[in-house]
């Protein structure tokens, strides 16, 4: 080996020379001497082929004297089974029932708004109120009529009761009163219906309409009020997991923005799968004691569908695939101390989860599967196996 090399140098050195004594490379571009420089460009290319075959020869001889010097360099890991968990991570909204636009249940003048924006009120507490048009004056004479009705009525029964007066006078005076309590109750519903009250409790967010302005019954939205107490977050879940995502299922609730995560309970799943996106909805409440949490704030949802407590677990980034779409990866054969042989095993993958991938068939327990330099081996190549 030691004489190859510096022959080899000699060669090249009595070719320079050679060359030397005779014209230039540049020389003989410069003479435009068409069947000169052919002539030069062949020797040259021919010199080159015989230092290439050379070369060649020493790479061989080389790898003969030294056979690690090209053996590849791996790690591997024993393959035991462990838990493998997979997760399915979708993104919800945050949502209330209790977030309402208030609008009036008449038309007329808003008269007076009797809370402010960020107000903490109770259910059935006075909000706003609207010019009934004369409907309370009107309430006022209609109960002073039915009084009088009640009594005319109260002295006719006491009569009847003595079998004094006839029956038509007695019948006469009870329906009026009943008739006039029956209008009374109906003007009362109709003048309720210019006090707007908190439908629940919660904290006034907007008022929209100020008084003075008129306003339309259905139409005119008057303030908005949100409770913070009843939340909840929805999400739209992939029709795949109707088997999997159910109601009572546990879920880890994220809220990017917050910074604050929490795990909660699935506590309802849709009927009704949409036909333009197939998915179902899926509700989980939300405990909300800081009232940070507000309604169409984004969250991260990451529910366990699939738990193998037996799993064998690699990393998907050693995995390889042949031209006839087989993954396959290598463990160790022959190990001796810290070299061995890489071969080539066909595997069958299930679910993954990151950079970890479920093996369902193809290894078993004890098998030493190539990690670092997995995609740089061959089967049956020798390895030299490294450690940290």
């Amino acid at each position: 080996m030691k004489k190859i090399i510096p022959l080899l140098i000699i060669t090249i050195l009595l070719t320079s020379c050679a060359d030397q004594k005779q014209e230039t490379t540049q020389e003989v571009i410069a003479s435009q001497n068409i069947e000169a420089i052919q002539k030069r460009r062949d020797k040259i290319v021919l010199q080159q082929q015989e230092i290439n075959t050379q070369i060649k020869s020493l790479d061989k001889a080389l790898v003969a004297l030294n056979p690690e010097k090209n053996m590849p360099l791996i790690t591997y890991f024993t393959l035991g089974k462990a838990v493998f968990k997979h997760y399915v991570e979708l993104q919800g909204s945050v949502e209330t029932d209790q977030n309402i636009l208030i609008t009036p249940e008449m038309g007329g003048v808003l008269k007076k708004v009797n809370v402010t924006k960020g107000q903490r009120v109770k259910k059935g507490e006075l909000l706003a109120s609207i010019d009934d048009g004369g409907m309370s004056q009107t309430l006022a004479q209609m109960q002073v009529q039915v009084a009088l009705a009640k009594t005319t009525f109260e002295r006719q029964e006491r009569l009847w009761n003595q079998n004094i007066g006839s029956e038509i006078q007695y019948l006469q005076a009870k329906t009026a009163y009943e008739g006039q309590l029956k209008a009374v109750n109906s003007m009362q519903q109709q003048v309720a219906k210019a006090s707007i009250k908190a439908p629940f409790s919660g904290t006034i967010d907007d008022i929209i309409t100020e008084k003075g302005n008129v306003v339309a019954p259905g139409l005119t939205p008057i303030l908005r009020i949100v409770s913070l107490d009843n939340m909840y977050v929805k999400a739209d879940v992939p029709e795949t997991y109707i088997t999997s995502i159910v109601e009572g299922k546990q879920v880890e609730v994220f809220f990017p923005v917050l910074g604050e995560a929490f795990v909660a309970t699935i506590n309802q799943t849709g009927n009704f799968i949409n036909p333009n996106n197939r998915t179902f909805k899926a509700e989980i409440n939300v405990a909300n004691q800081k009232k940070n949490i507000k309604p169409n704030l984004t969250a991260r949802l990451k529910i366990n569908d699939y738990t193998n407590n037996a799993a064998f677990i690699i990393p998907q980034s050693i995995i390889s695939e042949n031209a006839m779409g087989e993954q396959y990866i290598y463990i160790l054969k022959q190990k001796n101390q810290d070299k061995a042989v890489a071969s080539r095993v066909i595997i069958e993958t299930g679910k993954k989860q990151g950079n970890n991938i479920e093996v369902l068939s193809g290894l078993k327990e004890g098998d030493q599967v190539v990690e670092e330099g997995a995609r740089s081996v061959k089967d049956g190549q020798s390895v030299k196996i490294i450690t940290y």
